[in-house]
């Protein structure tokens, strides 16, 4: 199969490399030191599953170069999304299928936008990895797993996508990456959102990594309420959410390692622009817009606000 990977940070290079390293055709789309650097000597990947080095590596910052692939898997930030999908268009002939990999839950939406919803699959995918340096990423935690399907919302799914999703699960089961077709993935993305949401807005305002913030009473009954919140949102939304999903993601988040730090948090440590308007501000909006109360969303929103637009160069007057 013929890959197209659009952003290698942690979740485009670990499971881009994935599939090169299985023997697939993978065009990396990268700019400055890192595409220069995977140029000139490879995508070498740190992990606690085994590291590997993927050299030669096809790599370009010009999607027009790339040509019409199979499959492109988005992987740079949720805000960089509606950008990136005018950029891949090249990418994208009658048969390409496009895997979003994002946090939140916007992506698909974005994308079919730009490309139609023939083309767009709802994803999601699990893993703590960065990019440490230009040309190397590392893999520090969770069994990495990717998940994707058709969105029901947007009609029957036709019998290519069918084959499509069938041939994907088998290219990454292949490559040693768990692969999973959720029955509901609209229901299996809001799920992740629920976690990822509450750990990072949380951890972003305390400015502590996980395992202070589940060990405090306060704090760990914020996330609880996070989660709450999107859960409600998610109903009124149609989304149908199992109704233990709260405590079930509560368990999954005691089962982190208590130096976890999610990217979110990260970036906002380190004084960069963040997915904080697809998060935290994502769960106020649709919460506005669903007649749903969201108090402590809002809350994590408005203290994050001021940092966040500092960090994209906006005035906080």
């Amino acid at each position: 199969m013929r890959i197209g990977v659009f952003g290698i940070g942690g979740v485009g290079g670990y499971f881009g490399g994935k599939l090169a390293q299985a023997g697939e055709e993978v065009i990396f789309i990268a700019r400055g030191e890192h595409l220069q650097a995977i140029q000139q000597s490879g995508l070498r990947v740190d992990s606690p599953k085994g590291d590997f080095h993927i050299k030669p590596a096809q790599a370009t910052d010009d999607p027009r170069t790339a040509g019409v692939v199979d499959c492109v898997l988005v992987g740079v930030k949720a805000w960089q999304v509606s950008a990136a999908a005018a950029a891949m268009k090249p990418m994208v002939g009658e048969q390409t299928v496009v895997l979003p990999l994002q946090n939140g839950v916007d992506a698909p939406k974005e994308l079919a936008a730009v490309l139609g919803v023939e083309h767009v699959l709802g994803g999601l995918c699990k893993i703590s990895a960065q990019a440490i340096a230009p040309g190397h990423i590392r893999h520090v935690g969770m069994e990495p797993t990717i998940a994707f399907g058709e969105i029901a919302e947007w009609g029957s799914a036709s019998p290519f996508m069918v084959e499509q999703v069938g041939r994907l699960r088998g290219i990454f089961s292949r490559a040693g990456v768990r692969a999973e077709t959720p029955p509901d993935i609209q229901a299996a993305m809001w799920e992740k959102f629920l976690f990822i949401a509450a750990i990072s807005g949380v951890g972003s305002v305390a400015r502590a990594p996980v395992g202070e913030v589940v060990s405090l009473a306060g704090s760990r009954r914020m996330l609880e309420q996070v989660m709450e919140e999107i859960y409600a949102v998610a109903l009124a939304r149609g989304v149908s959410l199992a109704e233990d999903a709260v405590s079930r993601t509560m368990t999954v988040v005691d089962g982190l390692p208590a130096s976890s730090v999610p990217s979110m948090q990260r970036d906002i440590l380190n004084g960069k622009p963040s997915e904080l308007e697809y998060q935290n501000g994502a769960v106020v909006r649709m919460g506005q817009e669903s007649g749903v109360p969201t108090p402590v969303n809002a809350f994590i929103y408005s203290s994050l606000l001021p940092q966040e637009r500092r960090a994209r160069g906006l005035q906080n007057v």
